[in-house]
């Protein structure tokens, strides 16, 4: 019986090894046929032509303006002006929204070039997918090509959780003395926003601002006080967009801690109209004004008290070639019950990309009270550096 099994393997092995290599099985079962089939169902890549007849293969992830975002497979993400290119060739499906154009939600697209890409001499060429006649545009008149679904999510949009879509920033920051002297310093803030819709070309709804920071420090030494600067700060606030327009109606809270000035902690509670004079990809500006009510308690107790104030400020987002972020926001709260009790405040942050998502940011804060406690002074500045962590 043995000598007949080894008589089988030595004449049916070789043809199991060569049905492997050649594609088939021990039956024959044509499986190079299959996979054949089944890489030919893989996406082909897109590929684009620089006018240097440099050749990139990968996907066109969209285009902002001048320039245009690749994904390459062996460079990464690329950046390249339009002026630079010679020839894009695109499998996926793209919307092309001209310069001129407004989408609001909701809207008929039907105008909108969708399709598959071509370009070729700066001249932009969409082909319907479902047929029909192509529809041509310069490069120049593109303000923006994304992703049809991306689009098609944008006009109508699903329904989010609250939880999602959050864009932000969280930075940390420290440092350590051991000496006769002991330092102990740290620094945090997390900075959140849900815009909606997310693209710039279109229409905003409403929008959610979270932020949150804290400056904490101790001085220690022999037969010394201890020394303690101690600075908490928080506010949200909701916007919601007037219909076809960049004004929106706002509402807003507030709560501060400085024990450099004394303040226990201020209560700014506020509601007002705000407008976004300028709303480009790279740059963000709101000015607005609002009325409300602030509760301060102070460490010396005789000073509580309640007031009327209004707030008037600005808020300007600012990105840079490079992805280097700039934010300034000024805020001025004259108070209507108490005018000797105004204050205002200013900040600015500028956020340089390091690796990936984490950058070195640095940033100031001046706080300005008019009627600190007795002994304190009315300008609070401070100063911070730290590592930053772009939630997306």
């Amino acid at each position: 019986m043995l000598k007949y099994m080894c008589t089988f393997l030595r004449h049916c092995f070789p043809l199991l090894i060569a049905g492997s290599v050649c594609g088939t099985g021990f039956f024959g079962t044509p499986r190079l046929a299959a996979q054949t089939r089944t890489a030919d169902t893989k996406p082909q890549p897109d590929v684009l032509i620089l006018i240097d007849d440099e050749k990139v293969v990968g996907h066109f992830a969209g285009s902002n303006g001048a320039s245009l975002s690749f994904k390459s497979d062996l460079l990464g993400d690329l950046t390249a002006d339009w002026s630079k290119v010679k020839e894009l060739h695109v499998q996926g499906q793209y919307a092309v929204i001209g310069k001129a154009v407004i989408i609001r939600p909701h809207t008929d697209v039907s105008k909108i070039p969708q399709g598959v890409l071509e370009v070729t001499g700066q001249t932009i060429v969409v082909s319907p997918a479902g047929g029909g006649a192509a529809q041509t545009l310069a490069v120049g008149d593109a303000a923006q090509v994304l992703d049809r679904d991306t689009f098609q999510n944008e006009v109508e949009p699903p329904h989010a959780s609250p939880f999602q879509a959050w864009t932000g920033t969280t930075t940390v920051g420290g440092s350590l003395v051991q000496a006769t002297q002991q330092s102990r310093t740290v620094t945090a803030g997390l900075n959140l926003v849900r815009a909606i819709p997310l693209e710039a070309y279109l229409q905003p709804r409403n929008r959610t601002t979270f932020n949150f920071a804290v400056s904490d420090g101790r001085i220690l030494q022999p037969n010394t006080p201890t020394i303690k600067t101690e600075i908490v700060h928080a506010d949200a606030e909701r916007d919601e967009y007037l219909d076809r327009s960049h004004v929106f109606a706002f509402g807003q809270l507030a709560y501060d801690h400085n024990f450099s000035q004394g303040l226990t902690l201020q209560q700014n509670y506020a509601g007002g109209i705000g407008w976004t004079a300028i709303k480009k990809a790279n740059e963000t500006l709101d000015v607005k004004g609002s009325i409300g009510y602030i509760h301060q308690q102070f460490s010396n107790l005789g000073q509580n008290q309640s007031l009327l104030a209004s707030n008037f400020g600005e808020a300007l987002l600012h990105k840079f070639d490079g992805g280097i972020a700039l934010t300034q926001q000024l805020t001025v709260t004259p108070t209507w019950n108490n005018l000797n009790a105004w204050l205002a405040s200013a900040n600015a942050a500028l956020t340089i990309p390091v690796y990936k998502r984490f950058g070195f940011t640095i940033s100031a804060l001046d706080s300005y009270l008019h009627n600190p406690s007795p002994g304190f002074r009315k300008n609070s500045f401070q100063a911070t550096m730290g590592l930053t962590y772009s939630l997306k």
